[in-house]
């Protein structure tokens, strides 16, 4: 098969869900007939064979530990994944395709995985990157600085900071580019189903739980293009160009007297206790009050400028730089080769599988 089940809720729904997650999931491959790079279900303890642990990325203090577990709950003890499990960790891991993805061939890119936060993660990566390098990979030495193809999966940290990374690399920027515009992602301690469609028409979707929650262009949601408009260098304001709406009142003029009011004024009410003694108290002052007639600075009156043009707008002129780009779908012009994860965690506890890439 192409997908695999992947709803390991704690409800008594657990068995339906997966089913219906497995056929909707089916759904977003073009055929059964599917070429399938890579598929992992941690299932069996040969996975550690299968995966290398970045050991020379970050020090041995700073590499925290992966658990192999089906978690406090699931729909089997069988049913396994690997867990994050020391906390304020880095955690670097990447495993070989079966065969290099070659988006010059011109197929869907499909990337499929889920996660469950059983911890409830406060500040943390849970994304997978699709890498290049072929023979060349050095797997101990895969981290942050790593080229990738993709990068793809949920980023929390905080109440304000919850998204899915979509990260493509642009091979004629040579730059990784973000999507503008922030996908969300879910922050509860379920299971979830993150899928990244990746098609040679260069249009794209994002499906969580099997539920499309992002879809378009690439051009219109990544910096892969120079705007197909710019302002033109060879315009600028006029300088005799008004842009004040309103002007001084010419006619309005400060009233007399309008400064000889003081802010405050001494209290009318107040009287001098009897028991006032000049001599050992000083001279009586009665306190001070607010002027009712005091109106502040004074300041003329503002009318319509009648010599108003509006605000100026910067012609614009096609871009001469702008040129489309048939290849942007091309993240991995030269292969990519291994699946990775290269994660920070404040609170562990995230546990990945059913990873597809096809």
């Amino acid at each position: 098969s192409l997908s695999f089940s992947s709803a390991r809720h704690p409800h008594h729904t657990l068995s339906t869900m997966k089913l219906s997650l497995f056929a909707a999931a089916l759904s977003l491959v073009a055929s059964a007939s599917a070429e399938v790079y890579f598929k992992e279900q941690f299932n069996d303890d040969g996975w550690t064979d299968r995966w290398t642990v970045a050991s020379d990325w970050k020090s041995k203090s700073e590499l925290g530990e992966w658990e192999h577990t089906a978690g406090d709950w699931h729909g089997g003890a069988d049913d396994k994944g690997i867990k994050t499990s020391q906390d304020a960790r880095f955690y670097g891991l990447s495993a070989p395709l079966s065969k290099a993805f070659n988006s010059s061939e011109k197929k869907d890119l499909v990337i499929q995985y889920s996660v469950k936060h059983e911890q409830k993660l406060d500040c943390g990566g849970a994304y997978i990157k699709l890498l290049p390098g072929g023979d060349k990979f050095e797997a101990t030495k895969f981290g942050g600085d790593s080229p990738y193809g993709v990068m793809f999966g949920p980023d929390i940290c905080g109440s304000s900071n919850k998204r899915t990374h979509v990260i493509l690399h642009s091979d004629k920027k040579d730059d990784n580019l973000l999507i503008k515009k922030n996908v969300g992602c879910e922050d509860n301690q379920l299971s979830h189903l993150y899928t990244l469609v990746l098609r040679p028409d260069n249009t794209f979707e994002v499906f969580v739980d099997n539920k499309s929650v992002r879809a378009g262009k690439l051009e219109d949601e990544f910096d892969f293009l120079a705007e197909k408009e710019i302002k033109d260098p060879d315009q600028s304001k006029p300088e005799d160009w008004v842009d004040e709406k309103e002007i001084v009142d010419p006619e309005d003029k400060k009233p007399e007297g309008y400064d000889d009011q003081p802010m405050e004024l001494p209290d009318p009410d107040a009287a001098k206790p009897d028991d006032w003694d000049d001599e050992d108290d000083g001279e009586w002052e009665p306190p001070m009050v607010d002027n009712p007639d005091f109106q502040g600075p004074w300041s003329p009156k503002m009318i319509p400028n009648p010599e108003y043009k509006g605000s100026w707008v910067h012609p614009m002129i096609a871009n001469p730089e702008y040129e489309y780009d048939e290849n942007m779908y091309n993240v991995c012009k030269d292969g990519c080769s291994h699946v990775g994860f290269e994660l920070w965690q404040g609170k562990s506890g995230s546990i990945f599988y059913d990873i597809i890439i096809t």
